[in-house]
């Protein structure tokens, strides 16, 4: 592992968002724009979700979700999915036992058992050895789509409950965040300005931010930059 640069800091008394959530977006127009393979600009996203993570601990954010693979990804040529996976597998393996010692605790959501055996196992694996952790989540979403998952939460919820008892709380404790702090602050890179099917319940009153920024350039100076944005807008949920 590289080692961890000097973490920037939110100045004393700012606001601090207790959940943040990322759409990972530019890792491809960053390799291209250097004339490198795309797998060259994934290979700087996973760099940069080291620091960002790291960034975010310092900080006292409660929990990160990134965005990591969504269910449309599937769309991509096969051998960009490979590689993708195989990220993975080389980020779960060299930075685990660091999440385990800074007492991280490693959620996913999406259907990641859709991905090959030893790979869900290797998720399984690392999800296990972290519960008992206490400290900030770090939250995957791997082959993650939100209109997926509020179908399923409305699912469960109609087998749980008469039609007329189903109401915004019942279809909340379905959804996979449910033990999550509420979203409060979603970032997006590259300059897209779109939330791509990410967490489209939970974003009804989280404050959006779009940043130019590709994806392998952002980091925990990027991150504080965005929290203090954070904390000098007005959130009235609908109230004045």
């Amino acid at each position: 592992m590289s080692t961890a640069p000097a973490l920037a800091v939110v100045p004393h008394g700012a606001a601090v968002p207790r959940h943040v959530a990322i759409i990972m977006d530019g890792n491809g127009r960053w390799a291209k724009q250097r004339h490198l393979p795309r797998l060259a600009g994934h290979k700087a996203g996973v760099e940069a979700v080291r620091r960002v993570t790291r960034a975010a601990r310092a900080m006292g954010i409660e929990a990160l979700t990134l965005y990591a693979f969504s269910s449309e990804n599937w769309r991509r040529p096969a051998q960009e999915v490979g590689d993708l996976m195989g990220l993975l597998r080389l980020f779960i393996r060299s930075d685990l036992a660091e999440l385990a010692r800074e007492n991280v605790r490693l959620r996913v959501i999406g259907d990641y058992r859709a991905f090959t055996p030893d790979l869900v196992k290797l998720v399984d694996d690392a999800i296990a050895r972290t519960a008992g952790n206490s400290g900030p989540l770090l939250v995957i979403a791997l082959n993650y789509g939100a209109q997926a998952e509020l179908a399923a939460a409305a699912r469960r919820a109609a087998a749980k409950l008469p039609a007329d008892q189903i109401d915004e709380a019942a279809i909340a404790a379905e959804l996979e965040t449910a033990e999550l702090p509420p979203l409060d602050l979603i970032i997006r890179t590259s300059g897209e300005q779109r939330l791509s099917n990410f967490l489209l319940w939970q974003a009804a009153y989280a404050e959006l931010l779009f940043v130019d920024t590709l994806w392998p350039d952002f980091d925990g100076e990027a991150l504080a930059e965005a929290v203090a944005v954070f904390g000098r807008r007005q959130r009235r949920f609908g109230g004045l």
